[in-house]
């Protein structure tokens, strides 16, 4: 419009005054580059933000319940002084595996030995007593049949043989008591496992009671493993199961495997073995024990491991990548892709986490796909260039753990158990 104008006056110019033909040529001028500075550039068009995606699908997934632990000997025992007397030598390195039977002590045996022999000798004494008097009775009965002895010698013949008969077995059980001091002066271990630090040293008087604490010998083939279950987490159990949302395996019977503090896996795997019935007052918490192999002596008494309950089962369960999940203001998130290839967001209840991925309770249909990587560049409306991602899979997100060294090379022998040691055990 501003070039027509100018073409319609431009042949007048010549006929116009010199100052008057100036301003109009200058008001054309600037008509012209104000219009030029309307006419604003077209911005490019913006690329697709290039995601992947994956399809909602429900599947039956494994889950493993982690827990805090600490290890426990399963059965820990205090090797004490029974007798009086003065401890000759220690027979055993601190802190080392030891047998059933083997000897960790030896007191002095010199009292006891004459202990036992004055006991013999009484032992005898009333043996020749015993003797002396069945032969008085032996001779008395016939000579009181005859008339030559009145009753009352009878009775006091029978009478000194029976009290002869007490005074032997008096004797026997001062014997068997001597002979028992005696054994008690050798301190054997009653099982097999690891030695503890020795409370008294060679040439100390020890008597029995507290102050006769020498050791103590823990078994740690089989060994415990204690962990506490909260009545939150036991109420959460009870309605997921009621409402199908978890399975556990029949009678409660999980594979129990334990982790070390350093993530690596120990190789031997145990079972539950005991689950106390009433909650601690102080801890709001019900204890819950597994039992499992010690082959390697990986495990020690007091140890704290994480303990991992494989066996549950979470049916027609939802799982999606953790990265697909958005933290929004109030809620989770996630871009659904719509029939157009358009990004939605839906609001999702997230449940627990299972390695990589992320159970979904609510907010997602079977069959939809989701945004899986680069949804935090996506924005409404946004156009998508979409790749599939492999939907997750069982046990996705598992790493793989580890397995935790030998303890001390060449032990196994040395911790094996046998039969009779695990028959004692509790």
């Amino acid at each position: 419009m501003i070039t027509r104008f100018f073409r319609r006056i431009r042949p007048g110019f010549g006929r116009l005054p010199g100052r008057l033909a100036l301003r109009i040529a200058c008001l054309a001028g600037g008509l012209v580059l104000l219009a030029g500075c309307d006419e604003k550039p077209v911005a490019p068009a913006r690329p697709p933000t290039e995601v992947t995606a994956m399809t909602v699908a429900a599947q039956d997934t494994p889950v493993t319940l982690e827990f805090v632990a600490q290890t426990e000997s399963s059965r820990e025992v205090e090797i004490r002084a029974r007798v009086a007397g003065f401890l000759d030598k220690r027979l055993y390195n601190e802190g080392e595996l030891v047998k059933a039977g083997q000897v960790l002590f030896q007191m002095d045996p010199k009292p006891f030995e004459a202990a036992l022999q004055s006991a013999q000798g009484q032992l005898a004494q009333q043996q020749a007593r015993l003797e002396m008097a069945r032969a008085d009775l032996v001779r008395v009965r016939p000579l009181v049949k005859l008339g030559a002895l009145s009753k009352k010698s009878l009775d006091d013949a029978i009478g000194n043989e029976r009290q002869a008969q007490a005074a032997v077995l008096s004797a026997e059980g001062a014997v068997r008591t001597a002979q028992i001091n005696l054994g008690y002066t050798t301190i054997a271990s009653p099982l097999t496992g690891v030695s503890g630090s020795a409370r008294q040293q060679d040439g100390s008087y020890v008597t029995p009671g507290e102050a006769g604490l020498l050791t103590h010998v823990s078994q740690v083939d089989p060994i415990y493993v204690n962990f506490s279950l909260s009545e939150n987490e036991m109420l959460k159990y009870r309605s997921e199961i009621a409402a199908d949302q978890l399975r556990f395996p029949p009678n409660n019977a999980f594979e129990v495997e334990v982790v070390l503090a350093d993530g690596s896996l120990v190789p031997d795997r145990g079972r539950l073995s005991f689950a106390d019935f009433s909650f601690s007052e102080e801890t709001g918490t019900f204890l819950i024990r597994a039992e499992l192999a010690n082959s390697k002596g990986l495990l020690r008494p007091g140890q704290f491991v994480r303990a991992h309950l494989k066996g549950a089962t979470r049916p027609k369960a939802v799982l999606v990548p953790q990265r697909a999940v958005l933290q929004g203001p109030r809620s989770h998130y996630v871009w659904v892709i719509d029939n157009d290839g358009k990004p939605e967001q839906r609001v999702v209840a997230m449940g627990d986490w299972h390695g990589d991925d992320w159970f979904v309770s609510q907010g997602l249909r079977l069959g939809e796909r989701i945004v899986v990587d680069g949804a935090i560049r996506v924005a409404p409306g946004v156009p998508l260039k979409i790749v599939d991602a492999r939907p997750a899979t069982e046990g996705a997100g598992e790493r793989q753990r580890p397995v935790a060294a030998e303890a001390w090379p060449g032990q196994q022998e040395r911790l094996k158990v046998t039969p009779s040691d695990k028959g004692s055990a509790p």
